[in-house]
């Protein structure tokens, strides 16, 4: 009708299919697994709690790990849109600014100290403080004031001083067991959590969340340059200091229990982009919905791939993701010359 805008021109029609998305693929992920249940199995052992093992099965393991799946996967998608729209460059990521691989090299520690055998939660919680000792480096490094291309370059100084010291352990490493075991985990995976890993990553989650998604007004003025931004109101060094936190809270809390997880902060702000007319604001929701649907997905497709290998999260995500790199690198060429 013509006095009423249409669902695609409303600009609800993208969210409303992607937030279906998430939901089927959450469904889908509680009742898909080895361990052979019918649908009417789990959804009984789900709902009232009857049958012990299928109980078990549903509410401890796939209950968790779907939760889990979107809150890593949102916060990872969440995270690029917010990298990439206060950049400017669709080539920037979540790892980018080194809270990954210093969340990762915590994580290691705890492993190759054995930490993480005397103590459930050591793991994630070395995790956590390495991503926060990357924090308060980042803001040291980058200064109050530094522009965006400093916090480039102290993300990656901490990026490789992090990967380089996490080589180390694992050079060092005098038991083969826990190189394997920090081989595997920074695969990313998640499997074998629990609803302890559940609680420990969402209050730094619902805080990473709180954080960016406020942002979209700001990053939109930034579109037009940092000097119009600036004479629209808008505060650079309080924008940049709440996307660094949010990023990190955010990044931090799935690093600490997930593991290494790549190029969903790439992959889903540049497909969803175009769908949302280019305007970093709006990218911001679509993009947290975009990257829960995409690591429900692909949790899904490890289990149904080679189920008895256990197929690594991280592994599949980065086949994805790097040929996506690539033509992001050879367009963004193609597009200079």
């Amino acid at each position: 009708m013509a006095g009423k805008p249409s669902l695609l021109r409303s600009g609800s029609a993208v969210p409303l299919a992607l937030g279906g998305g998430v939901a089927f693929l959450f469904v889908a992920s509680l009742l898909v697994g080895p361990a052979g249940l019918r649908v009417d199995q789990s959804l009984t052992a789900l709902i009232s709690g009857q049958g012990d093992a299928a109980v078990l099965v549903m509410r401890e393991i796939r209950l968790p790990r779907a939760i889990l799946a979107v809150l890593v996967g949102a916060s990872l998608g969440l995270s690029g849109a917010a990298l990439q729209g206060y950049l400017r460059n669709p080539l920037a990521e979540p790892g980018l600014i080194g809270v990954s691989a210093s969340a990762a090299l915590g994580a290691v520690l705890a492993l190759q100290t054995g930490l993480a055998a005397s103590f459930v939660l050591a793991l994630p919680l070395m995790a956590l403080a390495g991503a926060l000792g990357a924090v308060l480096l980042l803001v040291l490094l980058a200064g109050p004031r530094g522009g965006a291309f400093t916090l480039i370059l102290a993300g990656i100084a901490l990026s490789a001083l992090a990967g380089a010291l996490t080589s180390l352990v694992l050079n060092l490493s005098p038991n083969p067991y826990a190189a394997s075991e920090i081989v595997f985990w920074m695969m990313g995976s998640l499997a074998d959590r629990s609803f302890t890993h559940v609680w420990l990553a969402l209050p730094l989650t619902l805080l990473g969340w709180s954080l960016l998604l406020p942002l979209g007004r700001g990053l939109e003025a930034l579109t037009l340059g940092e000097d119009a931004a600036e004479a629209l109101g808008v505060r650079l060094t309080r924008l940049r200091l709440r996307m660094v936190l949010g990023v990190s809270a955010c990044v931090g809390a799935g690093v600490a229990v997930a593991g290494a997880i790549g190029f969903v902060g790439l992959i889903v702000p540049h497909v969803l982009r175009p769908l949302v007319g280019a305007r970093p604001g709006r990218l911001l929701g679509v993009s947290a919905l975009g990257g829960a649907a995409l690591l429900l997905a692909a949790d899904l497709a490890v289990r149904l791939i080679v189920p008895e290998r256990d197929l690594k999260l991280g592994v599949l995500t980065a086949l994805l993701g790097a040929p996506l790199f690539l033509h992001l690198i050879f367009r963004t060429r193609v597009r200079a010359e």
